[in-house]
């Protein structure tokens, strides 16, 4: 087997780095944002004085499941992304309406600030496929794959085959949580592979154990097969709730 399929089973939260119960359906709304790097930890101050209390009180009241921002640490362009929960389409575009006009109303300037620096964004929304159910680590490896139309089959082979080893992980401590993805709007993204861990040198760390453990399974070839092209990336929770 190629080391290249072992590390395309390696997953973020992001919204990249989200590990999602799998008692009920789950979506996320992810913004994924393109920022001038000079200024950027300047936008995680606003989301901070700005965002924060209002996610955290839609969380709080139901509105939205959890939300999160995450800071990029390796991989492409995205520079920062920010995400939110809820148990439908509806919920979640609702949602998304509802906390952006709260945002704006609160303080516009500083909205329109962090608009300024991180002034354009890919959108997508996700839902929930399989993953473990515990709490999400601050540091997450994400995979962000292209397939060629057999994602149903990725999917089985996650749900029967990967996954349990991948719950294995987790029980031993080296992985805090994992998650697997299908795009229902956005780019040409069509799955998301998703891991967290307590910090970086410790994801990194469980990327080697994933690599090891997949690399004389014949099955992970079929899985490279299917989603053959993909980008990684390395992401830092700055916020998240719960």
């Amino acid at each position: 087997m190629k080391i290249r399929s072992a590390a395309l089973l390696l997953g973020s939260l992001c919204v990249s780095t989200v590990a999602i119960a799998q008692k009920q359906e789950t979506y996320l709304y992810v913004t994924y944002l393109y920022c001038d790097m000079t200024q950027q930890e300047r936008v995680d101050e606003i989301v901070e004085t700005l965002d924060k209390p209002i996610y955290d009180a839609a969380v709080a009241d139901g509105s939205i499941g959890a939300w999160g921002w995450g800071a990029h640490h390796t991989g492409g362009k995205w520079r920062r992304f920010q995400y939110h929960m809820a148990p439908s389409m509806d919920a979640l575009i609702a949602s998304q309406k509802k906390i952006g006009e709260q945002i704006e109303a609160k303080n516009s300037a500083l909205n329109q600030e962090a608009g300024k620096i991180c002034n354009s964004h890919d959108d997508y929304i996700w839902r929930s496929v399989a993953g473990s159910t515990g709490a999400r680590g601050p540091a997450g490896f994400s995979v962000y794959y292209v397939c060629d139309g057999r994602e149903i089959q990725a999917d089985e082979l996650m749900k029967r085959v990967f996954g349990p080893k991948l719950d294995k992980l987790v029980d031993e401590g080296k992985l805090m949580s994992w998650g697997w993805l299908e795009h229902i709007v956005g780019g040409e993204y069509r799955r998301l592979a998703t891991m967290t861990a307590s910090d970086v040198p410790a994801l990194l760390a469980a990327r080697g154990s994933v690599v090891e453990m997949m690399l004389d399974d014949p099955l992970a070839d079929t899985l490279d097969d299917i989603c053959g092209s993909h980008a990684d990336y390395i992401w830092e929770i700055q916020f998240e709730q719960p």
